[in-house]
This record gives structure tokens, sequence and C-alpha cells, in this order.
């Protein structure tokens, strides 16, 4: 063995189990351990100022290598690089069209770009904005009208008419054509009209006297087909609601008559101390809402003969009402002159909504039936008309033009235009109302009447 040249170094052996490893070998373990897992420079070799002095050399040569270059080599090389680059030596533009491109084939379409589009959706129409008239778009003279608050001598009718009591008779003006037309004309001295109001079928009219009598009129023939008697002083105010005709006088009264019988009084109605000036019925004929010249403002249910809300806040006679066209329990109403409030109730509670001070008298109201807005027509001072947006009641502007107050006001049957009447002996027809965004569908010419089962005096 000791022959061999090719002899394997022998391992160590371990040590045996059991047996302690001596202090002398253990040392000389972690020693030799500590050297194979550190590397610990010798900087006693080093010398610091030489590697600096070469490091910086090598900087210095590397920076001035584009100067030791003479001016004409460095002019070819930037030429070189530029013919490299393909860059024009003037161009400020990298990128650039030198031709239009060419125009797509004839019939050609962009399938991608529909692909896009269509998932947007129609686009929501722009809402233009409106101005508001500054003259009225027409004037007819109202000679003799008479210049009291507590009347109610102007409506509108769905046959486009509109009806006008001038003192002792009423006429009628066809919006359509401009034709004008007597009525009728009272009979007896010093006997006028007080009050008049159209039924839904547009045919027939009632008016109120001062003779405390309601007369029914055909208003094609021209013709008086009943007369309703049942107050014992002037009728001031009339509100239809289907074949139903209710009433309201001086003498604090609301009578409900239907027409269609002989025996017409169905209901009295006793909740106002002084004069009913205000009679609406609601939309869907549920509610009767009445105003009085004792300031108050009452709700009646339909067949009830007590009031489901008497209303104590305003402080002057209630005249002007509008039920809301597009909340059936929301209900406007405006008051005199030492009111000036236009108010909003919650007909199911009976709660106040909302209450402005307005400045002046209210005498009619309108809504708007296309947008959220309620027109309001006023006396002293300045006898205006003033548009309001609705919940904020921010106005959007006054209507200025008669030059006394503007006691009464009605609807056209297309919601877009009113027509106002005042002392100054004038109407006024205003385009204040935006159209509808919809055209609605126009009621036709031959509805049949409400009244075709009549009963003659």
């Amino acid at each position: 063995m000791e022959g061999n040249s090719n002899t394997v170094p022998r391992t160590p052996s371990r040590p045996d189990k059991g047996k302690t490893p001596s202090k002398t070998g253990l040392r000389s373990n972690q020693k030799q351990k500590a050297q194979l897992d550190r590397f610990i420079p010798a900087r006693s070799g080093m010398n610091f100022d030489a590697a600096t002095f070469s490091f910086l050399k090598e900087n210095d040569q590397a920076q001035s290598a584009e100067e030791l270059l003479s001016p004409s080599k460095s002019a070819e090389y930037k030429n070189r690089l530029a013919e490299g680059l393909q860059l024009a030596e003037n161009s400020s533009r990298i990128l650039a069209f030198k031709k239009k491109a060419p125009p797509p084939p004839a019939g050609h379409e962009n399938h991608i770009m529909g692909l896009y589009t269509n998932n947007h959706g129609p686009r929501p129409a722009k809402k233009s904005s409106r101005t508001l008239p500054t003259a009225p778009e027409r004037v007819l003279d109202a000679p003799d009208l008479v210049d009291d608050y507590y009347l109610n001598l102007l409506d509108w009718g769905s046959n486009n008419t509109v009806a006008i009591a001038l003192e002792a008779g009423v006429y009628l003006w066809n919006a359509s054509s401009g034709g004008i037309s007597t009525l009728m004309q009272c009979q007896e001295e010093d006997e006028y009209i007080t009050s008049v109001s159209w039924a839904a079928d547009g045919k027939h009219i009632a008016v109120g006297t001062s003779s405390s009598v309601v007369q029914i009129w055909d208003a094609d023939r021209c013709k008086q087909i009943r007369a309703l008697k049942g107050h014992s002083a002037r009728v001031s105010s009339l509100s239809w609601n289907k074949t139903t005709l209710s009433s309201g006088g001086k003498d604090s009264l609301i009578i409900h008559h239907d027409v269609r019988v002989r025996e017409h009084i169905t209901a009295q109605l006793r909740g106002h101390a002084l004069e009913v000036c205000g009679l609406k019925w609601s939309p869907n004929g549920q509610h009767l809402a009445s105003g009085g010249n004792d300031n108050r403002l009452l709700v009646w249910d339909l067949g009830g003969r007590e009031p489901v809300h008497t209303l104590l806040g305003h402080q002057a006679a209630v005249k002007a009402l509008a039920w809301c066209p597009f909340q059936s329990n929301l209900l406007a109403s405006g008051g005199g002159t030492a009111d000036r409030c236009i108010k909003f109730w919650n007909m199911h509670t009976g709660a106040l909504l909302n209450s402005i001070d307005t400045g002046s008298q209210v005498c009619a109201l309108e809504w708007n039936r296309h947008e959220r807005e309620i027109l309001s027509s006023h006396g002293f001072s300045q006898h205006q008309l003033s548009l309001w947006k609705y919940p904020s009641m921010a106005k959007v502007g006054e209507l200025t033009g008669h030059t006394a107050r503007a006691l009464h006001m009605s609807q056209s049957p297309d919601g877009t235009s009113v027509c106002t009447a005042a002392p100054d002996e004038t109407l006024r027809f205003w385009s204040v109302f935006a159209e509808p965004a919809v055209a609605t569908k126009k009621a036709s010419s031959g509805s049949k009447s409400v009244l075709s089962s009549i009963t003659l005096r």
C-alpha cells in the first residue's frame, strides 16, 4: 500500500457517538469555518492616491474625445449621424405626411366605428333655453270689464274659444278663426255677469249673474237651456266636475247642481263666512277647493258635506286656486292685497309645504302643464305676470303690459298660452309656456257632450 502512487487520502473519522470532542479540535473547526465564510481584503497593499488619479484621468479622456475632433471632422460626424437617422437638417418635425392620405373607396363603410358607437345608445336631446316674450302676442279690446276682484269673468274652453263677460253680456272669441259672437245679454236692469265657466265638452257654458241665478247655455246655438236657482246673492265662482256644476256665491254657500235632472241641487256646503270667490275641482274630480273673502281655504271631498281641511294660512281673500297637473295632492293658492303670498298645500295631510311673498296682490294662478312652473297674475303696483320655477320658487321672469291689475287669467287648451283680462279694458294673449316635448293627442272634436240628456227649464 505504501508503494502505490494512487493512494487516496484517508477521510478523518467521525467522533464516536456519545464522545465529546476536545476543546482544541472545536476551536480549530470554528477558525476554519470563519475563513471560508468571510473575505477580508488586505488594505495594506492598496495605493488610494494612484487609483483616484487613474480614475479621473480616464473620465477626462472620455469627455474630451469629441473636443479633440477638428471642426471639419465634427461637422462630418454630425452629417453622417443625420443621414443614418434620415433626419432633415432644418426639420423641426420628425413625423410628417408629405402627401395627403388617399380617400376611402366609394361606398366604403367603417364597421369599426359602428362597433364602438352603437353601445352609446341615443344621445339625450339637448334642452334648448327659451326666452319669455317681452310683449303679448295679441291684444283685444274688452270695454266695460267690471273692476271687481271677487268675480271670475274669463274662461278659455276646450273648443279653443275664449268667453269674456263684459258688464251685462258674454262674448265669445274663437282663437282659431278670430271670429267674435255675442252669447247673451242680461234682460233685467242693473243686472250684470259675475262668472263664466266652460264645460269640459266645449259645447256648453255656465254663466253666473248678479241676480243669483246660474244659466246654462248652448254655445253653438247661443241658446239658454237651463236656469239654476238656489243662491240668495250673486254667483261669483263656478267650477265643473263632469255633469256636476258647483257654484259659490256672496251668500257664502257652495251648491252642487246635477244639470241632467230637474231637481238639480244635490248638496249645499256651508263652511265660509263671507263670499266664495274661488272655486276649483281637482283634475281627478275627487276634491273641491274653495276660497273666500273670509281668508279661508277649504277642501271638500266628493260627496262630503263637511270640509276635510280648513286652512287658515292666508291673511286676505283667497281667490287664486290651481291644482297641480303633475302631483295630484298639490294645491296652490294666492292671497289678496293684505297677504300677497302664494302658498302650496299637501291635500293628503293639509300641511303647508311652502309660502312665498310676491310683493303684490295675487289675482290668478296657472300651472305649466309641460314644465314644473307656475304663473301668477298680480295687481298693484306693476300689474305683472310672474313665472316661477317649482319647487324652488325662483323667478324665471316677468311679463308686463297691463296698466291695471290682471284680475283674470285662463290657459289655452294646448297649454302653451294664457289669456289675461284687466280693467284697462284689454285682453292680452301671452305665449309664455314652452311647447311640449312630445305632441299630445288632440281631443276629438266630436266628443260626446256631458249634457246630452239635459233637462230643459
